[in-house]
């Protein structure tokens, strides 16, 4: 039978292959690598994932699937995690507003689940921004241990505050603008020996109140001088900053150069964190919901961040210097 007689309804046309504007250098490496380009090029196949807050009761998620126009497909392996269609949004939804639900992909819920949080655990996130990790974590730790999140950017940061405040899990939580690679403040804990020299009697200034948004003089002045300058945010020091402490986090009452002075290797090793979480872009995986960010930021930013082989060096070199911070919590 020839093709004149196959019914135009069973008739299979070869498609002409995907014409895709991804840069040279990732073809030839997808070619090497035996992967279709065309892969890249299907976006509306790939869920996005939502997180309920635990807790939340059965008849919520009929609650969120009826204002959301769609259903929840549980993740069987990732506690409280949801697919949803790809183009259903959520930052408009009550249940979103009302905290009851984040957005977070599922590889970070992964990473999560594989760093085995235990209750008691003091955990130190570096780049934690912009925040959703972050809260899995404190929900993880509930009442007990400590969470540390360290980010280089104060802007970013100041997300990852929210979203603690938003969803009440800022309670144990201390946030440091700081450069992940250096980061030598160790949890506040037993372990640390007698704290009875650090501790206040006055609050003159150098010792920790409760946490409060009002800004200190010297911060408006800084912002007003980046302002002048030019710049919507403040020049990062080279000093670790905090940005906020919840009121259980250990620090109301201690003097600060008790809390902001740095470790030596000896005591890292002795009372530092129990678990290290680090998702920089230097853990970019190349995954397609990654790549695919770069059609609206420009394939040619793909070729300079990614493809470099220059930046990927000092990418490398930065991953060897988080790792160097871990092992020494």
């Amino acid at each position: 039978m020839d093709s004149s007689e196959i019914p135009p309804s069973d008739r299979r046309e070869e498609q002409p292959p995907a014409s895709l504007p991804l840069p040279a250098a990732f073809l030839e490496f997808l070619g090497e690598n035996g992967l279709d380009p065309a892969l890249y090029s299907k976006a509306d196949t790939i869920p996005r994932y939502i997180r309920l807050k635990p807790g939340t009761e059965p008849m919520v998620v009929t609650e969120i699937e009826s204002e959301l126009k769609c259903d929840l497909m549980k993740v069987s392996w990732l506690p409280d995690f949801y697919a949803i269609p790809p183009e259903i949004q959520i930052a408009g939804s009550m249940a979103y507003q009302q905290g009851k639900i984040y957005g977070i992909d599922a590889a970070s819920g992964a990473a999560i689940l594989a760093l085995d949080v235990q209750p008691g655990d003091h955990v130190l996130d570096l780049c934690a921004a912009p925040g959703a990790k972050l809260c899995m974590l404190a929900d993880m730790l509930g009442s007990t241990g400590s969470l540390t999140g360290v980010d280089v950017a104060k802007h970013r940061l100041a997300a990852c505050r929210t979203m603690l405040q938003k969803y009440s899990l800022g309670d144990r939580s201390r946030l440091f603008v700081a450069d992940g690679t250096s980061f030598s403040i160790l949890p506040v804990n037993s372990n640390l020996g007698s704290m009875e020299a650090f501790v206040g009697i006055e609050d003159n200034g150098s010792i920790f109140s409760e946490w409060t948004s009002k800004r200190s003089w010297k911060d408006r002045q800084k912002s007003k001088k980046a302002k002048a300058a030019g710049s919507p945010h403040p020049p990062s020091t080279s000093e670790p900053e905090l940005i906020y402490y919840g009121k259980d986090s250990g620090l109301v009452g201690l003097q600060k150069r008790y809390v902001l002075r740095p470790s030596t290797d000896a005591a890292a090793c002795t009372s530092g964190y129990d678990k290290v979480l680090v998702d920089a872009e230097c853990t970019h995986d190349g995954s397609i919901k990654h790549i695919q960010k770069f059609e609206f930021w420009g394939w040619k930013t793909l070729d300079r961040r990614v493809l470099n082989v220059e930046r990927t060096g000092n990418l490398l070199q930065l991953q060897v210097d988080h790792l160097s911070i871990v092992l020494a919590a």
